[in-house]
């Protein structure tokens, strides 16, 4: 085969491997330039839970809509790590809990499937310090943040709950 005879298949491929090239590395420029978390759900899980964001904040040196999605983010991974009936108790311990889940940065394509939370749930800590990373903040303050949620769950939800908390973010 000579190449002079088929120009024509020889431009088909070449302009076939283009679009592929493009939208893979769009879909990485639009990945960088995501928003952690949507402003308005951050904001809602503030208000939701003021004195957890408070008190994650002073301890974080963050924001309190930074502190809300580092929050999400750590009950998140509890929440893929626990029984559904466990969690369920720690959400009672919480208020806001849902909004402080939807603050939370996306963990990088999940569809919300149990397959993701599988895989979020392996990732562990990994996935967290990549959503604290989306926040802003750097990974090495979730050593920082779980013993002030595991304190502020134990406080409102007793010592068996926090207990629960602790055991699920180790």
């Amino acid at each position: 085969m000579t190449w002079n005879r088929y120009p024509g298949l020889i431009c088909v491929a070449l302009i076939a491997a283009l679009p592929v090239n493009d939208r893979t590395a769009r879909g990485a420029e639009l990945q960088t330039q995501a928003p952690a978390a949507p402003p308005a759900a951050a904001s809602a899980a503030v208000n939701a839970s003021p004195d957890l964001t408070a008190a994650l904040s002073k301890e974080l040196g963050a924001n309190p809509e930074q502190s809300a999605g580092a929050a999400g983010a750590l009950f998140g991974l509890a929440k893929t790590r626990l029984k559904p009936a466990e969690f369920a108790e720690i959400a009672k311990a919480v208020p806001g809990m849902a909004a402080l889940l939807k603050a939370a940065p996306s963990t990088g394509g999940g569809s919300g499937s149990p397959l993701d939370s599988i895989a979020a749930s392996s990732r562990g800590l990994a996935a967290a310090a990549s959503q604290f990373s989306r926040l802003g903040l750097s990974p090495d303050l979730i050593v920082k943040a779980i013993p002030v949620l595991t304190a502020f769950v134990t406080k409102s939800g007793g010592a068996n709950v926090g207990n629960l908390l602790a055991s699920a973010l180790k």
